[in-house]
């Protein structure tokens, strides 16, 4: 049975937040993680610019000096997004990740893009999964030691809830990869939007896009790799026919097997503004839980199922699903139990600091 380290968002005059979370993840076992002078990817979300409810930037630093304590070399990372928002570009990325206080004098390590400047530097990860065969990971998660992921602890209008599974899945994936998450077809043309700018004809690895008024794909010759959504900077590229929401959180899981292939991790989970959606929308709503405490563990699935029992012993309805209805929370976690990423079964651990 894996276990999941708990505390509650309780301070006093010896122990304040920052302080609970280096002790909270020092009897969590981050010490069997990080490893001498090896690279360490923090996967964080650095929030999409005018929402507020992601993890501030100082925990992150918490956690960075314990990895340098331990004598590893962290760098803070996220990876583009596959929609057109303040994160799609490195270097709106960047800017975005700047606005909300992630630089290196807050953190105390370096920010990297992990897909590069357009979404498009990534490693293919062999996995052959049953939706997904081949994981499309951002070039600098994959290419790292270990990880170590820093999560909201969220509602989310896809899967039910955002965790450590979706922060890993769907947060590490190139552009390319979260199309591949999110659609279950090839990409399509916006004709207003085409500049002709020639990038999609350009990069396309099989030739199957030709420019003259806009761009037109050859879908006969297509392998829907999403190259060209990566590389287009005006939206005129779009995903095709979305998934179902279940598939999506199939797949999600899929694509953190991938990220943690061959790699140790450790999860850290703020149960904190709770609010229904992901925190890629530009507002946050208000939280549909009250706040609940940050947890750690070894054990990605364990660790997102605490999250959630945590939530239900607070309440008494389901408020995930009462923000949105027909979504269940349940195929994520069932699948990424059957893949082996980990235990929906657990001992909860509280970490008393006072």
């Amino acid at each position: 049975m894996s276990q999941v380290f708990f505390t509650n968002m309780s301070t006093s005059p010896r122990f304040n937040l920052l302080r609970k979370v280096e002790v909270l993840i020092e009897n969590a076992g981050l010490d069997t993680v990080i490893e001498k002078n090896k690279m360490t990817a923090v996967k964080v979300h650095f929030g999409e610019h005018g929402n507020l409810a992601y993890v501030r930037p100082n925990y992150i630093r918490t956690v960075v000096d314990a990895i340098k304590k331990l004598e590893g070399r962290p760098f803070v990372t996220d990876a583009n997004t596959l929609y057109t928002g303040s994160r799609s570009n490195a270097v709106d990325h960047i800017r975005t990740a700047f606005l909300n206080g992630f630089v290196y004098d807050t953190v105390g390590a370096p920010v990297i893009i992990a897909d590069g400047l357009r979404g498009s530097d990534e490693v293919k990860v062999p996995i052959d999964g049953k939706y997904v065969k081949e994981a499309k990971i951002g070039a600098a998660i994959a290419l790292a030691n270990n990880v170590l992921s820093v999560s909201h602890f969220k509602g989310h209008e896809q899967t039910g809830f955002g965790g450590a599974l979706k922060n890993l899945g769907m947060g590490s994936a190139s552009r390319a990869g979260k199309m591949e998450q999110h659609s279950d077809s090839k990409p399509v043309v916006v004709k207003k939007r085409c500049v002709r700018c020639r990038m999609c004809e350009k990069y396309c690895p099989v030739n199957a896009i030709r420019v003259d008024e806009y761009a037109v794909i050859d879908y006969d010759v297509c392998i829907g790799c999403g190259q060209c959504i990566a590389m287009c900077a005006y939206g005129a590229m779009n995903a095709g026919e979305g998934t179902s929401a279940e598939t999506l959180s199939y797949k999600i899981a899929e694509y953190t097997k991938a990220v943690l292939k061959d790699k140790k991790s450790f999860h850290l989970s703020f149960i904190i503004d709770i609010s229904p959606n992901c925190d890629c929308w530009h507002v946050n709503e208000p939280p549909i839980a009250p706040d609940i405490g940050i947890a750690a563990s070894l054990d990605p699935v364990a660790l997102d199922k605490a999250c959630i029992d945590l939530v239900l012993d607070r309440t008494d309805y389901d408020p995930f699903e009462k923000a949105h209805p027909g979504i269940s929370w349940r195929p994520q976690l069932e699948h990424a139990e059957k893949i082996g990423l980990g235990s929906t079964s657990y001992e909860l651990v509280e970490v008393a600091i006072a």
